[in-house]
């Protein structure tokens, strides 16, 4: 894919503000696209992290304020796009255990919304935002995309609803949908409820003893311009209409080896607590996730460039310069 392909697109992005979504937005505008943000309406006018650079790129980004549980809306969002990249969700984990209902309005019924609209506008790509999530504990290594879902979550199962709707536009409309399936995605941007985000802050902070869920978990933990290319080779390859594409580096770490690389980066030799609201209800937890992304690599030379030291330091480098925006000492669900 060469960066001239995006040059002049009409390309939608909905979940725009949030942390992939708005580095798929900034990335789609440095290379000459017209792009759509849909962000979540709210009263204060607030662009979630659009605002950080919505100002060098304002005579190719139009922002929109709706929601994607209104069919109406979508129908109305959706026309004159070329391409549609799907990323609005709900997608805290520990918040499905509280909220599920609207987990299913949100992921399930939002996503059928907007597959509805693109069909009507006959868009060239849609693109499917799914999860690692949906694979649940992994029952071989590394998972490629033949392996069994697992609804260990009200999110994950609610994300599984979302891909079989994209798949069932494929096959029974031929909408040239493609899934995307992305591993643990960190970086600069990331909610501060995430693990990265979580020990970062609290050991920039100077946290002597850092509170932590489960140490044992693995997790494939992809930096997040990684995950960009994936989402733009998926959308730009003329060979990815109704498949589904890991997006992960191949290698997995524990928690309590993440932990141990914080140390590092941070130069914070603090100890860690387990703290039992963030442990996950033991049937929900899912112990191992480990990508196998071949396929997106044979199909549209998917290939992760940032090492995981690499990707933390960066990420702590951003959080440092931003410490004010955060609670370190309040646990997000």
């Amino acid at each position: 894919m060469t960066d001239d392909f995006y040059q002049g697109r009409r390309c939608l992005v909905t979940g725009a503000g949030g942390f992939i979504g708005s580095h798929l937005t900034e990335e789609l505008l440095r290379r000459g696209a017209r792009v759509t943000a849909l962000i979540r309406y709210n009263s204060r006018n607030h662009w979630g992290w659009l605002e950080d650079f919505a100002n060098a790129y304002s005579g190719g980004l139009e922002v929109i304020a709706g929601d994607i549980t209104d069919a109406n809306f979508c129908e109305e969002l959706v026309k004159g796009h070329d391409t549609v990249f799907h990323l609005a969700a709900l997608i805290a984990i520990p918040y499905s255990y509280r909220a599920p209902f609207q987990y299913v309005r949100v992921n399930v019924e939002g996503t059928a919304n907007l597959l509805q609209a693109a069909l009507r506008a006959k868009v060239r790509r849609f693109v499917h935002t799914s999860t690692s999530e949906v694979y649940g504990t992994a029952q071989y290594v590394p998972i490629d995309e033949k392996h069994p879902l697992q609804g260990q979550s009200p999110y994950s199962a609610t994300k599984i609803g979302a891909d079989k709707i994209a798949e069932s536009f494929f096959r029974s409309f031929d909408l040239p949908v493609v899934t995307v399936r992305p591993f643990n995605t960190y970086g600069p941007r990331q909610s501060a409820r995430a693990i990265i985000p979580t020990l970062l802050t609290q050991a920039l902070a100077g946290f002597q003893v850092v509170r932590v869920g489960s140490l044992e978990p693995r997790r494939d933990l992809t930096y997040v311009s990684d995950t960009v290319e994936g989402f733009l080779g998926a959308a730009s390859s003329e060979k990815t209409a109704g498949g589904t594409f890991n997006l992960g580096t191949g290698d997995d770490v524990s928690i309590g080896e993440l932990v141990d690389l914080i140390r590092e980066v941070t130069e914070n030799d603090f100890s860690v607590e387990t703290d039992p609201e963030r442990v996950r209800p033991e049937k929900s937890e899912v112990m191992r996730l480990c990508a196998d992304p071949t396929l997106a690599r044979e199909i549209f030379g998917y290939e992760p460039k940032v090492s995981l030291r690499e990707g933390l330091e960066r990420t702590r480098d951003w959080i440092q310069g931003r410490m004010e925006e955060y609670k370190p000492g309040l646990y997000n669900v």
